[in-house]
Formats: C-alpha cells, structure tokens, sequence
C-alpha cells in the first residue's frame, strides 16, 4: 500500500503563486508515476501533469486547451524525498479546484492523496 499527503494549497490572488507537495509513503519502491489531478466543482478530475521515476513528463490537456497551463505550471520530483511538486505561477481563477496527488505503480494500481484545495480569488 501507498499512502499520499498532501499540502501547500490554500487562498492566493491572481497572478500569485503556490506550490503543492505531495509525499508518499508505504511500497515506495512499487511506485513509478506520481502527478497531480484537479477537480474543479461541478466538472470532472483531470490531469494537470506527471512525471515518472525517471523524470519523462506528460502533461494532460486542461479542459480544451492544452497550453493552458504551459508556461505557469511546473512538475518535478525527488526520488530520494519520494515527494513530488507543483510549482504555480501566474495564477488564474480558473485554477480554482480541489489539486489531487497520483501515484501509479508498476503494476498500474493508482493511489490518491485526500485533495489540497487552492482558491484563486482577489
């Protein structure tokens, strides 16, 4: 078993910026993918990126528009710290959403974090 804890979400302005870890632990060495999902009300949970243990991206296609989060968002990872990271700048209200860390073994089991919400409002 894998267990995801999440932080950093919270209130911030447009244009400000957070950044959301996400640590794992358990079967460490069964996990390969770790990223992060959001769910915004009344829509449903998408993929923002992530990234494997050997450090190859995929970022998903945020509602219709692949770029928009390109340039803002930033996905990395310490394997020693079997944490992964989202770096957000030049946040929009439309940011809005409860962020969900992933973890995907090799065996293809997914595991998720409780959710960390992040609020982009003046």
């Amino acid at each position: 078993q894998v267990q995801l804890v999440e932080s950093g979400g919270g209130l911030v302005q447009p244009g400000g910026s957070l950044r959301l870890s996400c640590a794992a632990s358990g079967s460490i060495e069964s996990i390969n993918t770790m990223g992060w999902y959001r769910q915004a009300p009344g829509k449903q949970r998408e993929l923002v990126a992530s990234i494997t243990r050997g450090g190859i991206i995929t970022r998903g296609g945020i509602t219709t528009d692949a770029d928009s989060v390109k340039g803002r968002f930033t996905i990395s990872r310490d394997n020693a710290k079997n944490t992964v990271y989202l770096q957000m700048n030049h946040l929009k209200p439309e940011d809005t959403a409860v962020y969900y860390c992933n973890a995907v073994s090799w065996l293809r089991t997914n595991y998720w974090g409780q959710g960390t919400q992040v609020t982009v409002s003046s």
